[in-house]
């Protein structure tokens, strides 16, 4: 009796230290050897920026000619006013824009600049004096009788971050400084609007994040035919030869691309990088058959044909595979001896100046007709040398609109010099900057709460230490983005969302965030039960017949005591 009681006994102690030794070494070891593990994120700050609220800060300095203020109004600056501009995007989106204008009279050396004999010879004397930072813009308020503009342009545009704007009738000498300034203010609003930003570009830049109102068709096909921001782009000319037996084409692409395109991207340097390669395609057709008119004896390609072109064409150019950069595509297509002369045709029947046509977010494509080399006793195949500087100057327009770089009209009294031989004025700079910062920084809070709503929702992704550091440098970066931008210091905006954007992308395309992606629950318990079932059983049976040993010898004594 004595020594069953002793075995009874010996197995109890023996099931008990079995499961204490499973409950508490086994299961803790076991739990910290199998958890996923998460590297701390920070949430908080994530979800601050989900509720984007944005401020843009221009700096505007007004610069009052002789004879535009009195002696009395002269006393009064100069000074400075704040204006806010409020704009609700949506329910998570908010914009508020913030100019900063200083008022003051012209110096010595600003007077002599502005008695200039034209208008663009005043402004690169003005641009001489002192070079406006980046982001800001000088207005010159000039006399209503100065013959620097035309009677009927009222606001000169140019190359630099300067405006000359004429003083109107009701601005006229005599009305008190607020008045003066009453009337200024939306003139230069206007001009900011011109040379800045307006409220369309800054809401088209947020295309990523709010939904555009159809009622902004401008803004929307300007940012539906521009690239999307990268950090990168790759540029490609291509001279299509589809008969190499009519003529043996020659272009300087080479000295073409350092005249013409260079000095674009030179100036564009501070948005992105660029890399530009050319090639040569022989026996390469469009894919469109265009019509014969044979009363004017010339092929046409229409407008509803174009769409066709591209495809057939895009299956020969080839790309880069070790870059994921965005790539421009312009194609020079000279026709062959057979469909030539051939132009294309707008919607409206009408024969295109250019003789060219721009895909959105694609590149362009130029016809360029080579009839007029044929000579009646000509010798096939001809030599011809192309005009580069006739193609460069359609690939120049094509390539501004598809980087980004809106051409819209000015409005009415306004004068916009053309672009100068950089392809690029440094207000038309800013404008592009201030919407392609905004753009990265859409972009990098849309795809920064998208990963971070993954995550929360995925349980089983690893987030390892790399990934934890790429999504704080981003929220960091976004955080100074925002930053510069309501300080108004432009430059370094751009540079911040451009990290901020590179640094979300890297996180959220990291291959390591896939490992455990696709490892439910369902398939833990069908490795886990049968390594755990047999064991645990035992144990369980075990402890139940310890418990009701317990529970038997407690009603046992509890009789006897009764």
């Amino acid at each position: 009796m004595a020594t069953t009681e002793v075995e009874r006994r010996r197995g109890q102690l023996a099931a008990l230290s079995i499961a204490a030794v499973v409950i508490i070494v086994g299961v803790p070891l076991w739990w910290r050897t199998t958890e996923t593990y998460r590297a701390w994120l920070p949430v908080s700050q994530i979800k601050e920026l989900a509720n984007l609220q944005l401020q843009l800060s221009a700096d505007v300095e007004v610069v009052f000619a002789r004879g535009t203020v009195t002696p009395e109004q002269q006393k009064k600056v100069p000074l400075t006013l704040t204006q806010d501009d409020e704009h609700v995007v949506d329910e998570d989106t908010s914009l508020r824009y913030r100019y900063e204008t200083k008022y003051r009279t012209a110096t010595v050396m600003e007077e002599d600049a502005l008695n200039q004999p034209a208008a663009a010879e005043a402004d690169l004397s003005l641009h001489r004096l002192s070079e406006s930072p980046c982001g800001s813009l000088v207005v010159y308020v000039i006399p209503e009788s100065s013959s620097l503009l035309p009677e009927d342009v009222n606001v000169y545009i140019g190359q630099q971050r300067t405006a000359l704007l004429r003083m109107g009738a009701p601005m006229r000498v005599g009305k008190t400084l607020e008045q003066l300034l009453s009337h200024l203010e939306p003139r230069i609003k206007q001009v900011l609007q011109v040379m800045s930003f307006s409220h369309n570009d800054i809401t088209a830049a947020l295309s990523d994040r709010v939904r555009l109102s159809p009622g902004n068709k401008e803004s929307v096909a300007d940012s539906m035919r521009a690239f999307k921001s990268s950090p990168g782009y790759e540029i490609t000319f291509s001279l299509l030869n589809p008969d190499p037996k009519s003529h043996r084409l020659h272009w300087d692409i080479e000295s073409a691309v350092q005249t013409y395109i260079q000095p674009l991207l030179t100036k564009l340097a501070p948005l992105a990088n660029f890399s530009i390669d050319s090639q040569t395609l022989y026996y390469t057709m469009l894919g469109v058959n265009p019509r014969f008119d044979s009363s004017r004896s010339i092929y046409m390609l229409n407008a509803d044909s174009l769409a066709h072109v591209i495809n057939p064409v895009e299956a020969r150019l080839g790309s880069n595979a070790a870059s994921s950069n965005p790539v421009l595509n312009f194609l020079l297509y000279v026709p062959d001896a057979h469909h030539s002369p051939l132009h294309i045709h707008d919607h409206k029947k009408q024969e295109v100046p250019s003789n060219a046509f721009h895909s959105p977010r694609w590149g362009g494509i130029m016809v360029y007709n080579v009839d007029g080399f044929y000579g009646p006793e000509a010798a096939f195949p001809v030599d011809i040398n192309i005009n580069m500087a006739k193609v460069m100057g359609v690939f120049l327009a094509q390539l501004r609109l598809l980087l980004g770089v809106q051409s819209s009209s000015p409005p009415p009294g306004f004068r916009v010099t053309p672009c100068s031989s950089a392809g690029l004025a440094d207000w038309e700079l800013d404008r592009l900057m201030w919407s392609r910062s905004v753009e990265n920084v859409a972009t990098a809070t849309t795809t920064i709460t998208s990963l971070a709503q993954l995550l929360d929702q995925i349980g089983n992704i690893v987030i390892n230490d790399n990934i934890a550091q790429q999504v704080s440098s981003a929220v960091t970066s976004l955080q100074m983005a925002v930053a510069e931008l309501e300080a108004g210091n432009l430059g370094f905006a751009l540079q911040y969302s451009k990290e901020a954007i590179l640094a979300s992308e890297r996180a959220f395309f990291d291959p390591s965030l896939l490992h455990l992606l696709y490892f439910p629950d369902d398939q833990k318990f069908a490795i886990y039960i049968p390594l755990f079932l047999p064991m645990c059983v035992p144990i369980l049976l075990s402890l139940l017949k310890i418990m009701s040993e317990a529970r038997q010898r407690r009603r046992e004594k509890t009789k006897k005591k009764d």
